[in-house]
């Protein structure tokens, strides 16, 4: 046999990936599996986005090979979001990248900035991919914990006390997954100077703000945040446009042309349809985001039911796709959604993924139909 790369050593196959094989298989045998673990949306995106795709098969250059940087009317409607969404502004042509959704996004800022021993820190609990893309890279991750005392913030104090000579790269994520936590008032603020004190890249991962939040927030809003942060944002969630693969970087002119490197040697750009759908996306007036809030609020409504059914806990005000809860003590994640799926054929997501600090939480997504929701309680009840 061929020895794969010593890198794959350091990882595994991505969870998602497993489970939801398994829960493909049970359905295919004819269990009525309800999948209330992966937060993709379920809805469509906005009508004017699918024509604007649709169009697009009539324009000359649809089929051929697009820009690295993409259409320049995408980064100019980028730059018109960030600017009434976020207070933020950006040049279309140096400070925008975008990306085949903002996933990618994390593996080419880690490739252009991180070398072999540099030292990562990573939120815990938070999203698996941080850790598995700096261990790709062979760069190290440490691990800062967050707790719910806290609010799910980090604490700097603890953070101050370690030794950071090594740590050229932080991730954060907020509003924050799997948790839903806000930033607070303050926070931004504090990681800037945080960076700058230790010459440490900050990328905020920021594709939650509009999901049952009414103040969303861009940490490039801080004034000199632009010289140590990076900010990826994505149309997944915002748009219901998770399988069309539409992110983006923005930040620094330097950062991005370093970014841009990586992103142009390893693949081509966007396709041209969908580049047309995100920028009528972008375009969108806040009615989009009333209507879209107001499915989630009904869907969460009957999650929560279903969190009590459980016995769980949870904090009402939390935004974001998701509702995390807190199982009875004693309880294991694991253990806990395995039986689930056994016993009520329900797919619920384990807190463990995210990290050790998600051991005894779970975390329910709103994708799905309140007929759906209404049945997983009942079949819990």
């Amino acid at each position: 046999m061929i020895e794969v790369a010593n890198r794959l050593q350091t990882v595994e196959e991505y969870y998602f990936s497993k489970k939801l094989r398994e829960v493909g298989l049970l359905i295919a045998s004819g269990k009525p599996i309800i999948n209330l673990g992966i937060g993709s949306p379920d809805m469509k995106p906005p009508q004017k986005v699918l024509e604007a795709i649709s169009n697009s098969f009539q324009d000359a250059n649809v089929h051929k090979y697009q820009s690295y940087q993409g259409l320049p009317e995408l980064r100019e409607a980028i730059c018109g979001f960030y600017k009434e969404h976020f207070s933020v502004n950006l040049s279309p042509s140096t400070e925008v990248l975008p990306l085949m959704g903002s996933k990618e996004g994390i593996m080419h800022i880690s490739m252009a900035y991180l070398n072999e021993g540099d030292v990562v820190l990573i939120p815990n609990p938070g999203y698996p991919t941080y850790q598995s893309v700096t261990k790709l890279v062979g760069a190290t991750p440490v691990f800062y914990e967050l707790d719910a005392a806290n609010n799910w913030l980090p604490d700097f104090d603890a953070l101050e006390k370690t030794n950071l000579s090594k740590v050229k790269l932080m991730w954060v994520n907020y509003p924050h997954m799997p948790t839903g936590a806000q930033p607070s008032e303050t926070l931004f603020e504090e990681l800037v100077a945080f960076a700058k004190r230790h010459n440490i890249l900050i990328v905020n991962d920021n594709p939650y703000s509009f999901i049952l939040n009414d103040s969303p927030k861009s940490i490039l809003n801080v004034e000199g945040a632009k010289d140590v942060c990076l900010e990826l944002n994505s149309l997944s969630k915002t748009f219901n446009m998770a399988g069309w693969r539409v992110g983006m970087v923005v930040g620094d002119s330097t950062h991005i042309s370093n970014i841009l490197k990586v992103k142009s040697n390893m693949d081509s750009g966007m396709f041209y349809g969908i580049q047309k759908g995100a920028i009528e996306a972008l375009k969108c007036s806040k009615m989009w985001f009333a209507t879209l809030n107001n499915v989630y609020k009904k869907r969460r409504d009957l999650v929560w039911q279903l969190a009590d059914a459980f016995n769980c806990t949870y904090d009402k005000e939390a935004t974001g796709l998701f509702v995390w809860a807190k199982l009875p003590d004693h309880i294991k994640s694991e253990e806990f959604i395995d039986l689930i799926l056994k016993e009520n054929h329900l797919f619920i997501t384990p807190g463990t993924i995210f990290g050790t600090k998600g051991e005894g939480y779970i975390r329910f997504s709103l994708c799905a139909s309140t007929e759906v929701l209404q049945e997983a309680i009942d079949r819990v009840k």
